[in-house]
């Protein structure tokens, strides 16, 4: 992805790219424990120091990037790595030229915390 975003969590750099094929049993284990989708079609993931440290879940749309599902690994929560996993998807989004980043209204306090905000039963923010 991109070293221009802060993406340094617990004083270590969170290094993300997209799932790959060979991703699945380790996606299969860390869904397991963490939960979330075990086999994503399309996501990114998140490593922390060699271990799996997040999964975002993503469907393309025309326009925007919907964000199906983001798990962090319980012991890593509330420090950063969501966000961390958001700003690299936005770089992405622009990459791709989508102009959205879309998801459900679910996790709505962290969303709008992040800068999403609600539009028609969504939660958005403007890539």
């Amino acid at each position: 992805m991109c070293a221009s975003v802060d993406s340094k969590v617990k004083g270590q750099k969170l290094f993300v790219r997209p799932v790959e094929a060979g991703d699945a049993a380790v996606l299969r284990a860390f869904a397991s424990q963490h939960g979330g989708d075990p086999a994503p079609s399309a996501g990114i993931i998140g490593k922390l120091v060699g271990e799996l440290a997040a999964v975002l879940t993503m469907e393309i749309e025309p326009d925007a990037i919907r964000i199906v599902n983001l798990v962090v690994a319980e012991e890593l929560r509330r420090k950063r790595v969501a966000r961390v996993m958001l700003n690299e998807l936005t770089i992405l989004a622009t990459t791709m030229k989508r102009n959205w980043l879309v998801a459900g209204v679910a996790h709505r306090k962290f969303l709008e915390r992040v800068g999403f905000h609600e539009a028609d039963g969504l939660m958005k923010r403007r890539v």
